[in-house]
C-alpha cells in the first residue's frame, strides 16, 4: 500500500536502531497520517480486514500497528493516526523525480512528507499475535517543519560576498 504525502517521524533510514539497544537492528520509520484523510482510510480498511480474517477481531489494540495520535504527546501526533514501520534492510529512498536519496543529502527528516510504501502482515509465531507494518520504501514529498523545531541551514543564511565588503 502507499501512503501519501505523510509526515514521517522518528526516522532512522540510514543507519539501523534496535529497541533500547536490544535486538535485531532494523531500518524504521513512523508516518502520521491525519484523521479521516484518503489514507486512513485505506490503511484502516486494510487492518480491520485482517483483523477480522486473521484473528477474527480478538487481537488487543495494542498489538495493532495502527495506533491513535492522539495518545501521544509528541509533536505533531494530536489529530492524527500512525503506523511504525520496519525493515531488516535499508529500503530505497527517493526524490520526487525517483533519484536516490543519500543521508548527507539531509533531504529526509522528521517533519517532512513523504509518500512511503508499506505492507501489512499478520504475525502468529511463538512470540506473540500482531499486525505489523513492513518499510518498502520511501520518496520525498515535500519540506515540513522539522520535529526538532530547528531549521536546516541553507546557502540563504550564509553571508553573499559579492553585495557586502567585508574587512578582515
Amino acid at each position: 500500500m502507499i501512503l501519501t504525502k505523510v509526515r514521517l517521524s522518528f526516522p532512522s533510514l540510514f543507519t539501523p536502531t534496535s529497541f533500547q539497544g536490544e535486538g535485531d537492528k532494523k531500518f524504521e520509520a513512523t508516518f502520521l497520517i491525519e484523521k479521516g484523510s484518503a489514507n486512513h482510510k485505506m490503511i484502516k480498511a486494510a487492518v480491520d480486514e485482517m483483523h477480522k480474517s486473521e484473528f477474527k477481531n480478538k487481537l488487543p489494540a495494542d498489538k495493532i500497528c495502527l495506533k491513535d495520535g492522539d495518545d501521544k504527546e509528541y509533536e505533531g501526533y494530536a489529530d492524527h493516526v500512525f503506523v511504525k514501520a520496519n525493515s531488516k534492510r535499508r529500503v530505497p529512498i527517493v526524490q520526487r523525480d525517483k533519484s536516490p536519496i543519500v543521508e548527507e543529502d539531509d533531504v529526509v527528516y522528521g517533519g517532512c512528507y513523504v509518500n512511503a510504501i508499506i505492507d501489512l502482515w499478520a504475525q502468529d509465531s511463538q512470540f506473540g499475535k500482531r499486525i505489523n507494518a513492513a518499510l518498502r520504501g520511501i520518496q520525498f514529498d515535500s519540506d515540513g517543519e522539522r520535529f526538532s523545531g530547528a531549521a536546516a541551514v541553507t546557502d540563504a543564511d550564509f553571508v553573499d560576498y559579492e553585495e557586502e565588503e567585508i574587512d578582515f
